[in-house]
């Protein structure tokens, strides 16, 4: 059976060739133990689909369906509100708490050691400010840390409930859905607007400090 054909086989298979290419180059292109190198990589991979996801409701669903509303001949969103958005959603949603809790669990392990529990958590949620000097590293994947963890807010107390709402998965009124469509609204677009230096932050820790 062609793996392809499921996105299950297709996952898989992408694993089974990254482990095939570490082996292959005995992971001499690894930078970190094998340890952190998985959760980085379960992190970096949670957060493309969380972002990409972000961005296909800003930049492709909103405006799509604001075309099918004022297509009077058209065939509507309906397809899209039933079928595409509550799965989109669902992916948005959990992905938005993987790429939240690897990271998380990166800067714990990241330098922990005996007398150091937290690891780089603490430091990190501190802008670096911990020591005596500022750890420029701590201070930069550290506000990257904090859009992070504003955006995931977003995502489950104000994006997720409004868009109950919205699609009448929960019962609501006229006026009820009218102020969720602002809500989800502005706390989707705000989440677009902070994606831009949370990913500065994240790549800078790791590809030269923007701080």
């Amino acid at each position: 059976m062609n793996p392809l054909k499921s996105i299950g086989g297709t996952i898989i298979s992408g694993i089974v060739l990254a482990v095939i290419l570490v082996v292959v180059t005995k992971g001499m292109h690894l930078t970190m133990s094998p340890e952190l190198s998985v959760i980085l990589m379960l992190h970096v991979l949670a957060g493309i689909t969380w972002i990409g996801l972000l961005y296909y409701f800003n930049f492709v669903q909103v405006p799509a369906l604001g075309d099918a509303a004022s297509d009077d001949g058209g065939p509507g969103g309906a397809g899209i509100t039933k079928y595409v958005a509550p799965r989109a959603l669902w992916w948005f949603r959990w992905s938005a708490l993987a790429t939240w809790l690897t990271g998380a669990i990166y800067l714990l392990r990241f330098g922990a050691g005996p007398g150091n529990a937290l690891g780089n958590l603490d430091d990190a949620f501190a802008l670096g400010m911990l020591g005596d000097t500022v750890n420029a590293w701590a201070m930069t994947i550290g506000i990257g840390a904090w859009l992070g963890t504003i955006m995931l807010f977003n995502v489950w107390v104000l994006i997720w409930p409004n868009q109950k709402k919205i699609l009448g998965m929960v019962e609501a009124s006229a006026d009820e859905i009218a102020k969720a469509r602002n809500v989800a609204f502005m706390a989707s677009r705000s989440n677009t607007l902070m994606s831009i230096p949370l990913v500065m932050s994240m790549v800078g820790s790791h590809h030269g400090f923007f701080m």
